[in-house]
This record gives C-alpha cells, structure tokens and sequence, in this order.
C-alpha cells in the first residue's frame, strides 16, 4: 500500500480525472474526502470505493468560495486528525472558441475555479499540513498551460497560471517539508468538459484529428493521471518538488 492512512482531499472527484484519482489512491490505503459541488456523483463514487474495501467520504464544497474550503480541509483533520495531502482537480474551460467570443462571464468563471481555486486551498490546507509536519499539494494543470493552441486562450492561461504558481509555492514551502507539484495531461475526450475543449461535437473526424497530435497515438485516460498523482504523493516521490509531470503521450515535445 503506496499511500497507507494517508489523509487525502481530492477535488472535483464526482466524475472524470477526479474519480478516478481518488478511487487510484483509495485502492493503495489512502483515506480519501471525495468532495465536489455534484452531490449525487461525490457520494456514489465515496460509496463505489467503500464498496471496494477502501476508505472514503464525501464533503461538498465549492472551490471559488473560501468558507467552503475552509469547511473542506477542517472536515479532513476532523475526520482522519491529519491532513497529508491536497489534490486540486477540479476544473473547468469555456467552450472552444475565438478570444474576443469569450464572455466577461465565462472569464471570470475558468479563472474563479482554476486559478482563484489553488489561492484558497492553500490559504486552509497550507495550515494543516504545517501542524502535520509537511506534506504535498498536488495540482492538475494541462498541456494547454506548456503548449497552447487558439480558441482556449483564456483557459490555457489559467493553467500556465496553475504552473507557474505550482513552482513558486515549491519553493517558498520547501522548508516546511511541503511538496508542490503539477500533472498536465493532454485531453480525454470522455470527460464532461471533452466536447468544449473540442468546441462542439465529438465527431471521429475531430478525434482522429487531435489524436493524431499525440505521439503515442492515443488520449489520456483517467487511470493514467490517477498513476501519476499516486505516484506523487507516496513517499516515492519525497525528494520531487517544483515539478510539472506532463501525462500527455509526448504530446508536448
């Protein structure tokens, strides 16, 4: 067991990379808060991996809002008296298209789930991992933030943003034995958010014209990124800090 009684929030956790990172680190021990603002989807995945022998709960919790993040971390102590790791998942993008065609709204949204997101969760968990004497925060960027293509400027923006501030808070935390780091997968067109990032449907024409970008010939899937978060947050990985893991099958080489 990779993640034995760790403590461990996901967010965004009620379907896609989400579930599939916490259901991941449930299966190697960790004691997993699944939270998301989908209620119905949190608790069946909370229940799907109970059901499989591992440790979970739910917590709902909106990411933009500071009291419930606060709520989030304090449920986390509550429940399993630690806090040992903060994975920052949840996410969201304007449907692709043009710059100017993007809404003062939609703006205001990618940037408040993405961005504004990773300032609240380590304004509380920050804290909590301190009293635990260290621990990691684990954030999922993308290889639009390394690689960034027209008609998702303003959500590629706010990944490079994720990366920027994964590395920044790798170094001003290194000495509270905090580990930052970030995953950017490449797209999986099976998630909720895979026909925005497509900008309409998800016609084979459109999927073999993106797969065709990826060297290894095929999308990310959810199993790939839960990997590459187990791995980060065992103690494997005690000496990685400040590093961007790019799950993308050399998409961005």
């Amino acid at each position: 067991m990779r993640v034995q009684n760790k403590s461990i929030i996901v967010t965004g956790a009620g379907n896609g990379f989400g579930e599939s990172i916490a259901k991941r680190l449930a299966a190697e021990g960790a004691q997993v808060i699944v939270n998301d603002i989908d209620t119905a989807n949190g608790e069946r995945v909370a229940a799907e991996i109970v059901a499989a022998g591992g440790q979970a709960s739910f917590f709902a919790a909106d990411v933009t809002k500071s009291a419930d993040m606060k709520a989030l971390v304090a449920a986390a102590v509550e429940r399993h008296g630690k806090l040992d790791a903060m994975v920052n998942n949840a996410g969201w993008t304007h449907n692709n298209k043009p710059a100017l065609d993007v809404s003062e709204d939609e703006f205001d949204r990618v940037y408040a789930i993405n961005v504004k997101s990773l300032y609240l969760a380590t304004v509380h968990a920050v804290p909590a991992l301190r009293a635990n004497g260290g621990g990691c925060m684990i954030n999922i960027a993308s290889t639009a933030g390394v690689r960034p293509r027209p008609g998702l400027t303003w959500y590629n923006g706010t990944k490079g943003a994720v990366i920027t501030t994964s590395k920044s808070l790798a170094a001003e935390l290194g000495p509270d034995n905090i580990r930052v780091n970030c995953i950017n997968p490449v797209m999986n067109p099976f998630t909720g958010l895979g026909a925005s990032f497509a900008g309409g449907e998800l016609t084979e024409e459109r999927l073999t014209k993106f797969r065709s970008t990826i060297p290894l010939g095929r999308f990310s899937t959810g199993e790939d990124v839960g990997n590459a978060v187990l791995y980060l947050a065992s103690d494997e990985a005690a000496f990685i800090s400040g590093v961007c893991l790019e799950v993308d099958g050399a998409r961005c080489v």
